[in-house]
This record gives C-alpha cells, sequence and structure tokens, in this order.
C-alpha cells in the first residue's frame, strides 16, 4: 500500500437466528476480506446501521441476520449507506428471511423469502445468459447442491445470474415448475447488491462453486 493511500472498510454484521450459524458462516468469509486489503469489522448488533460516521466510512457491508426486527434509525442508517454507493452483500436467510416488518428492506434487497417446501433436497444450480456474460459469474460452472431450495419472490430490476427449478412433487400446489432465482445483482441508488439464496450452514459455504460466488460477489459490491 502506498503512502496516502487508504484502506477500504467492510462491516460483517451478524445475529439473529442461530439455525443459521451466523458467526461461524461469516467467519468463513472474514478472513478473505482481509486478505483482499479490507479493513474488517465485525458487529453482533445492528445497532452499527444507526453509526452516521461509521456507515459513511465503509466500502462493503456483509450481513448474516435471519428474522428479527430492524428499528426505524438502523434502516435509514443501512439504507443510506448504500444508496451513496456502500456495496451490500449476503446470502440465504441471512438477508432473505431478514426484518420481515420493513418492508422498504426486501424492496431494496429485491427479493424475500418465502418457503423452502420440499426441505433439504439436492438440485441443480444453472447460470443464465447473463450470469455467463456477467463479469462476477463468467466462467463459474452449474452444479449440483444438497441444501434448502428457496421459493423467492423478486422483481424483475434485478440481474439474475443463476436459477433453479422448484418442481411440484404429488400433493404441491402449484401446477409447473417455478424457475426462482438463485443469485442476483441490484443497483440501489449509487450502491450495488449481491444477493445468493444458497447458504444455510458452513458446509454449503464450502461448496468450491458457492464460495467462489460469495467472494466474487462481496468484490464485486464493494465500492
Amino acid at each position: 500500500m502506498t503512502t496516502g493511500e487508504s484502506v477500504r472498510r467492510a462491516l460483517v454484521v451478524r445475529g439473529g437466528w442461530e439455525g443459521h450459524t451466523p458467526e461461524a458462516s461469516t467467519d468463513e468469509f472474514t478472513g478473505f476480506l482481509a486478505a483482499s486489503g479490507f479493513e474488517v469489522i465485525v458487529e453482533d448488533s445492528l445497532e452499527a446501521y444507526a453509526d452516521a460516521e461509521l456507515m459513511g466510512s465503509l466500502s462493503l457491508i456483509v450481513q448474516s441476520w435471519t428474522q428479527g426486527d430492524i428499528l426505524l434509525d438502523e434502516f435509514r442508517g443501512l439504507r443510506e449507506a448504500i444508496t451513496s454507493g456502500v456495496g451490500f452483500a449476503g446470502w440465504h436467510g441471512g438477508v432473505l428471511d431478514a426484518f420481515r416488518q420493513t418492508v422498504e428492506y426486501s424492496q431494496m434487497l429485491g427479493g424475500v423469502f418465502t418457503a423452502h417446501p420440499h426441505g433439504m433436497v439436492p438440485y441443480r444450480v444453472t447460470f443464465s445468459e447473463e450470469g455467463a456474460a456477467h463479469a462476477l459469474t463468467a466462467g463459474l460452472p452449474d452444479f449440483d447442491i444438497t441444501s434448502e431450495q428457496y421459493w423467492v419472490l423478486c422483481d424483475s430490476l434485478s440481474t439474475v445470474l443463476a436459477t433453479t427449478d422448484i418442481v411440484p412433487r404429488p400433493g404441491d400446489p402449484w401446477p409447473r415448475p417455478y424457475r426462482a432465482p438463485v443469485a442476483w445483482t441490484r443497483q440501489w441508488g449509487a450502491g450495488r447488491i449481491f444477493i445468493t439464496t444458497l447458504g444455510h450452514g458452513v458446509d454449503d459455504l464450502r461448496h468450491p462453486t458457492l464460495h467462489e460466488l460469495i467472494t466474487r460477489g462481496m468484490l464485486w459490491a464493494a465500492r
């Protein structure tokens, strides 16, 4: 690092429901962030989002916080940071099953978890045409994983990088396969957002293609 060059800062916010092992899961990536030149700040409270000085100093926010509620000043701080250019990245329920009472949060992320109707199942993740051409995912192969297959409601403002087909089984009420997004990017104000539905636990996050997807996503989102 040359004299006068500033260090980028990454804030990792983790907590909420322990079923998604927020500490162990984020620990899978803090070393990578440090090795990539970030000063890594780890917070176990959403209060960090209300700290305007901290939020204004960041390049990237990585969140793993399942369920729970976010206070108005915390959400405002998060939203203002992202719209001003701070990147946001996360996976699975740590971003998509968070703060359900704050609908503006889901609007900002461009998707919300509704169900994983068949529990833990083997399924295929397929990169889209946009994903094959996107700098974030170019060259990554389609892959198989056994995990929760998230049913996500989403909108058309995101760039969907990868998908999976949720196929109805006998007794299921939906009439045909639903092609659900698995990974996407999104512009919100000046900020970049990267989301994947994968990453239920540490074993999932160690899948080589998923791990590469998330590390690339964090770097892509960071300003």
